[in-house]
């Protein structure tokens, strides 16, 4: 359809004649569809009486009337170039959205590929208990102190650019974002856990990276890091805001190198 406009409009340029003022130098002007100058008169297309008629060319403005169309056409043309332009960025994105992969996840865009990265395998650990975090079962956690870890100091994930760009397809609406993991002993720590004995209120200290998002469609975004990323180890993550004394978090990580 936006192509039909497109062309519609491009069109129009060559149409211009069916609306063009033809300005008279007392001040009115008269519609018509086309004119030309012969010699001394100025033949002329009336749009009101739908007929050929002609008038001494020394009546007419022909500045101003010229004038007037080639603003029009400009302008059209200009709008033509636009809706162009609109069309193409559309097919684009239609094009980037087909390129990844329906199934909730997170994968890297990179040298014009999208890689599905595996999802992490987070462990809480609290009271000295350690418990496997999946995205479909939130844990409860105890009151006291905590992490949320995962194994091993870095990740075989490793990305060739510090400004790397992923998206992301959720399985319902949560938020997500990319975190920067501490590398201690054999593991990299994901966030820290704190549970109010009371309240049972849980805290959840996580050191977030700050990140562009652009939605693309209906649970797809993309991200990317507002800065470049210093060397280090990082997660692309998803979590459900800690509630009714349960922790919710996915993470897919990832390695900048030097």
């Amino acid at each position: 359809m936006r192509r039909v406009i497109v062309l519609v409009l491009l069109c129009a340029c060559a149409a211009f004649a069916a609306t063009v003022r033809l300005y008279l130098k007392d001040g009115t002007y008269q519609l018509v569809r086309e004119y030309k100058v012969e010699g001394d008169r100025l033949r002329y297309y009336t749009v009101e009486r739908g007929d050929w008629e002609e008038i001494p060319v020394e009546l007419v403005d022909l500045k101003r009337t010229e004038g007037e169309v080639k603003v029009r056409q400009e302008s059209t043309k200009e709008e033509a170039a636009a809706l162009a332009a609109e069309e193409k960025a559309e097919r684009a994105a239609r094009a980037e959205v087909a390129k990844v992969p329906v199934e909730p996840g997170a994968y890297l865009a990179e040298a014009g590929q999208v890689k599905a990265i595996p999802p992490a395998e987070t462990e809480m650990v609290m009271d000295k208990k350690r418990r496997i975090l999946q995205a479909v079962s939130p844990i409860p956690a105890v009151s006291g102190k905590g992490v949320i870890e995962v194994k091993g100091e870095q990740s075989k994930n490793v990305v060739s650019s510090n400004v790397p760009e992923f998206y992301l397809r959720l399985a319902k609406e949560e938020r997500f974002g990319i975190m920067r993991l501490k590398v201690d002993k054999g593991l990299r720590i994901v966030e820290r856990i704190s549970v109010v004995p009371v309240t049972k209120e849980i805290i959840e200290e996580q050191d977030q990276v700050e990140v562009f998002r652009r939605q693309l469609g209906d649970g797809l975004y993309k991200i990317w890091p507002m800065k470049p990323l210093e060397p280090g180890e990082y997660a692309v993550y998803e979590f459900t805001p800690a509630e009714f004394n349960a922790v919710s978090l996915q993470t897919w990580d990832f390695s900048v190198r030097k």
